[in-house]
């Protein structure tokens, strides 16, 4: 019978020309207000607060004229700039090389399992890849190198940044893939440019000439925000430079986070400055590149897009046939781009699972000379750690679904859409900006360190995460469902727990997993809010990268990997068809 309704309703939007096809009504106004008042208000006093720290004359003075501000500044947007670049590079031919076709759909079914692996464990992995005594010297050595000792190389924390930009550009690629295919899963445009692939080929260009002139400027216009955000957070990244940025100097962000640590206020008020400065800084650094492409494209570009293909494509008398088999890649094409992804996140991994276990290690052996369990035995004494970091992560990415789920509910059909812009910020801004004034908040009102401050910190930023993750789904609904439930005079609460949201449960129970991993991977807001007191895997991983315990570190990386990819498996797991009798 529902079948035969949605058929005899095919075209009808349920805008109320029919009394029957009315969808449900909306939530109370109070609703919409609470929810927008939990998401954006606690954010905007943040950034408030911060300001008002950073309105002095005397603190911008002492930031602007500080000896090491020079070189941190020029470390930051040098080790930002490549990583952008490459990582918008590397995107490009990947995209050039697989889509359309099978090696894409099964590179985007994988996107997810490298998404879940934060940044600060990647570091800490390829850290014992690339160390001296790393892995990778360890299986050249017998080989190649014959070293009977750990070389004296800066392999990490050089005064280049270059393993914080391999890292950074490790981990952006996965993601901003994953922008593209949510982009290019939509049928308007992915079909389309797939028909325009083919057309061109017929024309005589090449795969990748088509891509370039056809798919390139389709899809990256649409990718402002990623981009943005991999531009915001390469600029603003405390941990992982930490752990493998350079240290003499260090980069802005770290110094801007060791002045705002600082016991004395007025060093605070220079780190808030120059937090303030680095925004300003990569708006500006934003918004001329943006500038110098969009001429670039309008005066070089463009002219090179509208020309014809080649002379010796371009024969009248051979013209390929208009065939799906014209957009087939080579199969070497897909082996490379798996092999670029695959390896490093498998290398990674192993490193972690084995430095996890090993005991007695000396260069240039590959395998341990003896396994221990010490690293893993002292995760388990503080088990105080890692249920905090649960019970922080759960609540967090719960509150954070609830949120996501009443506002695209019903919050959509009274707020404008440019309201939505602002759950993006803690995105796009500096986390020491509105990390500090959070911290000055709960100054104020005498809750930092405990785990109320750290679990409101990480709810600022499990919402826009989980917004993300859920708003498409949500948002392609079919609404004839509700017209459906509404003629046969089912109540909205049963409509919802009963046809819209299980069959939406994939999508909420991936939001619910994504949101539960970025509060996991949190280390900024932990030590401001928790003050020191409040200890999460993240920030005990932070703190032993900086020793020489490799057990220890390997643990509480891996664990720190591990708990995201449960997650997943579990909202994996929840989200599978069953059949019921």
């Amino acid at each position: 019978m529902i079948q035969t309704f949605l058929q005899a309703h095919a075209d009808s939007d349920c805008s109320g020309r029919d009394a029957v096809l009315r969808p449900y009504g909306s939530a109370p106004v109070w609703v919409i207000l609470m929810v927008g008042t939990l998401a954006i208000l606690p954010f905007a006093s943040a950034l408030l607060a911060s300001l008002s720290s950073a309105w002095s004359f005397t603190a911008w003075q002492a930031a602007l004229y500080d000896p090491q501000l020079p070189k941190a500044l020029g470390l930051t947007f040098w080790s930002a700039g490549c990583a952008t670049l490459l990582s918008i590079a590397i995107t490009s031919l990947i995209l050039a090389d697989i889509f359309p076709g099978p090696a894409w759909a099964f590179t985007t079914r994988r996107l997810p399992a490298f998404l879940a692996l934060p940044h600060l464990a990647f570091a800490v992995g390829f850290l014992f890849l690339i160390a001296p005594g790393g892995w990778v010297l360890r299986l050249l050595s017998p080989w190649l190198t014959g070293f009977e000792q750990p070389p004296l190389w800066l392999t990490s924390q050089d005064p280049w940044g270059l393993g914080l930009v391999a890292v950074l550009v490790l981990k952006e690629v996965p993601f901003l893939l994953w922008a593209a295919s949510t982009q290019l899963q939509r049928p308007e445009l992915g079909q389309r440019l797939q028909a325009q692939l083919w057309l061109a080929q017929t024309l005589g260009y090449s795969q990748r000439a088509a891509w370039w002139r056809l798919v390139a400027p389709a899809v990256w216009r649409r990718l402002f925000w990623p981009v943005f955000a991999v531009w915001a957070y390469s600029v603003s990244v405390v941990d992982v430079a930490l752990v493998i940025g350079p240290t003499t100097p260090s980069t802005a962000a770290v110094l801007a986070y060791t002045w705002l640590q600082d016991a004395d206020l007025a060093t605070n008020q220079k780190g808030a400055a120059l937090a303030w400065l680095m925004m300003l800084l990569m708006l500006g650094a934003l918004l001329g590149f943006y500038w110098v492409l969009r001429a670039t494209v309008r005066w070089i570009g463009r002219p090179w897009m509208v020309a014809g293909p080649p002379a010796e494509l371009a024969k009248a008398n051979d013209t390929p046939a208009l065939t799906t088999a014209s957009l087939t890649h080579p199969p070497y094409r897909a082996w490379r781009v798996s092999l670029f992804l695959t390896a490093p996140y498998l290398g990674v991994m192993a490193a972690l699972v084995v430095g996890s276990v090993a005991g007695y290690w000396p260069f240039p052996s590959v395998w341990p000379n003896a396994l221990s369990g010490q690293g893993w035995l002292s995760v388990v004494q503080s088990s105080s750690t890692l249920v905090t970091t649960v019970s922080l992560a759960c609540a967090s990415g719960a509150t954070a679904l609830l949120l996501a789920v009443v506002w695209l509910e019903w919050g959509g059909r009274l707020a404008p859409r440019w309201s939505e812009q602002w759950i993006y910020l803690p995105l796009v801004l500096p986390p020491l900006l509105w990390t500090s004034g959070f911290y000055q908040i709960a100054v104020w009102m005498e809750a930092e360190g405990g785990w109320l401050a750290v679990y409101a910190s990480h709810l600022m930023l499990c919402i826009p995460y989980t917004f993300i993750a859920l708003s498409p789904a949500y948002r392609n609904f079919d609404p004839r469902y509700a017209c459906v439930s509404g003629s046969l005079g089912v109540p909205y609460a049963r409509f919802l727990w009963t046809v819209k949201w299980p069959m939406l449960k994939s999508s909420l129970a991936f939001a619910a997993a994504l949101g539960f991993a970025v509060s996991v991977a949190q280390y900024l807001p932990t030590q401001f809010m928790g003050a020191g007191r409040v200890a999460t895997v993240t920030t005990e991983a932070v703190t032993l990268a900086a020793g020489s315990h490799r057990e220890l570190t390997s643990a509480y990386a891996l664990l720190q990997c591990l708990l995201p990819l449960l997650a997943l498996a579990l909202a994996h797991m929840v989200s599978r068809p069953r059949r019921w009798r």
